[in-house]
This record gives structure tokens, C-alpha cells and sequence, in this order.
């Protein structure tokens, strides 16, 4: 028996597609800026906070690395409503997708901060300047050239994580195709288009990143180590 493909029965329905694309990108964008600047916060208590600061922060750490996201997603969606805090699907997906890259952006934030050089810093600090002018502008850049790729892979799976919050009705990609596969009944070549954009904007945003890391980061850190 062969199997009849019909992808274009799927892409007329371009608007559905594009809105999750949007809704994908969208999410990713907001969840990249909100959980490095978390995870550099977190980094920074593991290294320098008082032991109390570090264990919240430690706990927290843990307690995300070690639970699934789609735990994480269902406990904010549906398990905050039980303590009066009613989020819609939007901003409970971007909270937990914040969350989660937070958590191990701050690993991946610290093992930089340990590697930067002590001479570095003690250089800093004897010209007088403030502990956080040096963690800012001596240690955090070259902190985090030394672990871009590994924050740029992480940044990557939480947006392949983002499908997951089509489960609670959020409007991305894989919400779009489970949508559009329920209407044209062609679940195969539905969800083959959204593995290929998958990989497409998995592909494109790798780039992005690493150019935005050699401009931005790359080029402070060497200014660093010139000063």
C-alpha cells in the first residue's frame, strides 16, 4: 500500500505556520535575554554570595536541573491557579522557559567565572576599583567567551523545549502543527514540515548567536586582556 504525501495541504496553511514561527522565535528571544541574565545573576551569588544566598540559589539550581520541563510548565500553568495566581499560557510558557535556561545558564556562567584568572582580578582590585565594576567589566566578559558554545547549545534546547508549551495552548510551532494535522488529517507530513523548520531555525539562530557573541562579547574580552 502506498502512502499518498500531500505537504501541500499543509503549507496552505502558511498563516498557522507562520504565526508559530513568530510565536517560537518570539518566546526564545524573550526566554534567551531574561534566563542568561538570570543565570549570570545565579553564577555570580554561587561564587560570591553569603553561604545563605548561595544555597537558595544552589537549591534552585538543582531542583530545575533535576525535574522535567514539562513538570516545571504543568506546576506553573496549572499548579499556581491552586495559590490564586492565574498566568496565561504566554506567560507561564516564558516563565518556565526563563526558569529553566536560568538554571543552567548559571552553571555554565560559573564554570567561566572559575576559569578567568586571579591575576586578573587582583590587578582590578588594586587600582581600587568597586567588586562589581571588576566582576562586570574584568571578570564576566571573558567568563563568558570561554563558555559561549556551551550557553549557545543550551540556549538552542530551550527553544526546541518551547514545543512542549503547545501542551498548555500556547500558540508556537508545534501547537501550529498539531492544529493544522487535526484539520487536514496529515499528521506525517504536518509534523516532517515542523521537524524541517525546527532544524532551520535551530540552524539560523546558531549562527545569529555566535555572531552576536564575537561582536558583543568577544570583542569586550579582548579589550579586557589588552587593559
Amino acid at each position: 500500500m502506498l502512502i499518498q504525501l500531500d505537504f501541500l495541504a499543509v503549507l496552505s496553511e502558511w498563516s498557522l505556520l507562520a504565526k508559530g514561527i513568530a510565536w517560537t522565535i518570539g518566546l526564545t528571544l524573550v526566554s534567551a535575554l531574561l534566563g542568561v541574565a538570570l543565570g549570570v545573576i545565579c553564577a555570580w551569588a554561587r561564587v560570591y554570595g553569603s553561604p545563605l544566598f548561595k544555597a537558595v540559589v544552589g537549591s534552585y539550581v538543582e531542583l530545575i536541573r533535576n525535574t522535567p520541563f514539562i513538570v516545571q510548565l504543568f506546576f506553573i500553568f496549572f499548579g499556581l491557579p491552586a495559590a490564586g495566581v492565574r498566568l496565561s499560557p504566554e506567560v507561564a510558557s516564558i516563565i518556565a522557559m526563563v526558569m529553566n535556561l536560568g538554571a543552567y545558564a548559571a552553571e555554565i556562567v560559573r564554570a567561566g567565572i572559575e576559569a578567568t584568572p586571579r591575576g586578573q582580578i587582583m590587578a582590578a582590585q588594586s587600582l581600587g576599583m568597586r567588586p562589581l565594576r571588576v566582576f562586570v567589566s574584568i571578570v564576566l566578559p571573558p567568563a563568558l567567551q570561554t563558555v559561549w558554545p556551551a550557553m549557545v547549545s543550551q540556549i538552542i534546547i530551550v527553544m526546541l523545549g518551547s514545543a512542549v508549551c503547545g501542551q498548555i495552548s500556547t500558540e508556537e510551532l508545534s501547537y501550529a502543527a498539531n492544529l493544522i494535522q487535526s484539520r487536514s488529517f496529515r499528521a506525517f507530513e504536518s509534523f516532517i514540515i515542523a521537524a524541517l523548520i525546527y532544524l532551520g531555525l535551530s540552524m539560523l539562530l546558531r549562527k545569529a548567536l555566535s555572531s552576536v557573541g564575537s561582536r558583543l562579547i568577544f570583542g569586550r574580552s579582548k579589550d579586557v586582556q589588552r587593559g
